[in-house]
């Protein structure tokens, strides 16, 4: 096996210490140990990557820009070894780990409520719940399950299908003028807030009543649909939103219908794992849990 040109992670210590204060002397403090050996550090380092990683100016330390290129990507490394370290002391030795990626929105209206039950029931499996999902997340082993929203198709991933969406137009109680809407496009008066996700939303659910506006695409733009729940709230405007993740906010009157339509989207959201992965105990266990709720609760 060819010799991996990888510094100590002692070197990059040292070298992140001295880029941060700018002193050899702080970063010795910093690390308990003498200034020769964080200087020597940093020269093994510099010798490794063939760059002066800093310069003397004036009896100052600085960064070359080789050296300020290196602090970035170093930084990263730094960072994601303490969280991994931070990651696997939090679980004792008979936990098992179920790694999920879940939409934000989705998983802070519809999933964690839910989680109780599951603690309950599988003590054992601690799950670690992350609010992205990239394409190739189950393909590269780097989430267990996933839950997502579009089709079916995933290559090399079993998808079951949770329900569909309905979306439908809320706004704070406020925001209703003192005369009922006479038609859809009247809702341009409350300012309408899009979703970056759904850029086309508006447009089809004005389509879908055979109207068109051309202030369907105008409008404040938020990342999540919880920005939306939030900004509609408040009085912003009027969101378009899946009425399953807004119903407590429906029934509670902090948001209201100001026009009774609703768009039924193509897709649907879905649970997700890799082929390979449908017997693995703690995998098997959660599919099963989640039919289990989608038996006993109506459709979202």
């Amino acid at each position: 096996m060819l010799k991996r040109h990888m510094p100590s992670l002692t070197a990059l210590q040292c070298f992140e210490a001295v880029a941060r204060h700018l002193s050899f002397t702080r970063a010795s403090e910093e690390l308990s140990l003498t200034q020769s050996a964080v200087s020597k550090q940093v020269a093994q380092l510099e010798e490794l990557v063939q760059h002066l990683l800093f310069r003397r100016v004036r009896r100052s330390l600085q960064l070359t820009p080789a050296g300020s290129l290196y602090l970035v990507e170093v930084r990263k490394i730094l960072t994601q070894v303490e969280m991994s370290t931070h990651y696997l002391r939090s679980y004792g030795g008979e936990t098992e780990v179920l790694r999920v990626s879940t939409l934000p929105t989705f998983g802070s209206r519809w999933l964690i409520p839910r989680l109780k039950g599951w603690r309950l029931r599988h003590p054992n499996i601690h799950l670690d719940v992350r609010n992205e999902l990239e394409p190739d997340d189950l393909a590269q082993g780097r989430s267990d399950v996933a839950f997502f929203f579009g089709q079916s198709a995933r290559p090399g991933a079993e998808c079951i299908r949770l329900f569909g969406e309905e979306m439908v137009p809320v706004c704070a109680p406020s925001a209703l003028p003192a005369e009922p809407f006479s038609d859809p496009t009247q809702l341009t008066e409350l300012v309408l807030l899009q979703n970056a996700t759904r850029p086309e939303a508006w447009h089809e659910w004005f389509q879908s009543q055979d109207r068109q506006t051309e202030h369907s695409y105008h409008g404040p733009r938020f990342d999540t649909f919880y920005m939306c729940i939030r900004a509609a709230q408040v009085g912003c405007g009027v969101a378009l939103l899946p009425r399953f993740l807004v119903e407590e906010e429906l029934a509670e009157g902090k948001l209201v219908i100001p026009w009774q339509h609703s768009l039924a989207s193509s897709n649907a959201y879905y649970l997700a794992y890799a082929e390979r992965a449908a017997e693995v105990p703690k995998v098997r266990d959660f599919v099963s849990w989640i039919r289990e709720h989608l038996e006993t609760a109506p459709e979202a």
